[in-house]
């Protein structure tokens, strides 16, 4: 059976970092997804199609977008003798934290993957998404590329023998983001961090990831609850979003176990029980109205899907 010549992928959003696990950890965030179109050409290379949703236009160049600049890469390393044409619908916002570059990047190797003739084994796509998403910042980041390739929450470790591994996940919990209406760059955000850390802080943000992960092994929300606090990265980037420490306080107080910046932000996520997820999402929204700052709030399961192809 012949490949199509038009396939559309989906990506989810993705809570990069965690909290604790910066550059390490990534979650998927179903509740938003970007979906790339990718037409057979017969002309080699990746160019830009159209452009909708939440954002209105995207650089055309390879090198400046993520989705062409993934999709390149595929189809070098594939030796195709075909090119591609991208349509992208934007459902997760760039600057939000959210791992919108990432998605789009994702969702177009998944998309283009399947115009192969010999299609790559899904997992094998990580490395392509993740060049993909060196147009956005470079080095690349690979907890948002990973998790929303994935799905679920992932362990990411690139240029180790297993570059990505999945985590087991607790049960009862949901994920709640709120999106401030603000944008941050990620650029911006990693610019923001000193190069080095007390000991004494680095010992309690080693502890805190520790008990976080224990805790998603043992489905012990208590020890999660301990774990969810960052101590290293959130008191270096807090400041740079409007509202934030009325947003998380009140979250807290409505019943989260955790809450603090999604990637860089300006959106954060907070873990909740399932039957508190209205309540915190209100809290959040709240809390960033206190400070004069109008916000949205998802909430997605924590095993959300990863990416994959939706229509061929």
């Amino acid at each position: 059976m012949s490949p199509p010549d038009t396939v559309t992928a989906r990506a989810p959003a993705s809570v990069g970092n965690v909290g604790v696990g910066f550059d390490i950890l990534g979650l998927a965030f179903g509740a938003l997804e970007d979906h790339v179109t990718a037409r057979r050409l017969v002309e080699k290379g990746a160019r830009l199609g159209a452009v909708s949703g939440c954002v209105e236009a995207l650089p055309g160049e390879a090198d400046r977008n993520t989705a062409l600049r993934a999709a390149q890469a595929l189809l070098d390393e594939a030796g195709a003798d075909f090119g591609v044409e991208l349509s992208v619908q934007k459902g997760v916002p760039l600057s939000a934290g959210l791992g919108g570059s990432a998605a789009s990047a994702v969702a177009a190797v998944v998309a283009v993957n399947a115009l192969l003739d010999a299609p790559l084994d899904h997992d094998a796509l990580f490395p392509f998404a993740l060049e993909g998403e060196r147009a956005s910042s470079d080095p690349p980041p690979p907890d948002n590329v990973a998790a929303c390739l994935m799905g679920g929450l992932v362990l990411t470790r690139p240029g180790t023998a297993r570059p990505v591994t999945r985590l087991p996940l607790p049960s009862g919990l949901v994920c709640v983001v709120t999106h401030p209406d603000a944008r941050l760059d990620t650029r911006d955000g990693r610019a923001a961090l000193k190069p080095d850390a007390p000991l004494s802080t680095v010992i309690a943000h080693t502890g805190n990831l520790a008990s976080f992960l224990a805790g998603c092994a043992a489905d012990d929300h208590g020890l999660i609850a301990e774990g969810l606090r960052d101590v290293l990265v959130e008191p270096q980037r807090a400041g740079m979003v409007p509202g934030f420490a009325n947003a998380s306080a009140a979250a807290m107080e409505a019943g989260a176990l955790g809450c603090s910046l999604s990637g860089s932000g300006p959106s954060i996520f907070a873990w909740c029980a399932a039957p508190a997820a209205d309540d915190v999402a209100a809290a959040m929204v709240h809390g960033f109205g206190q400070g004069g700052v109008s916000a949205s709030a998802y909430r997605a399961p924590l095993n959300s899907p990863g990416a994959e192809v939706i229509s061929a």
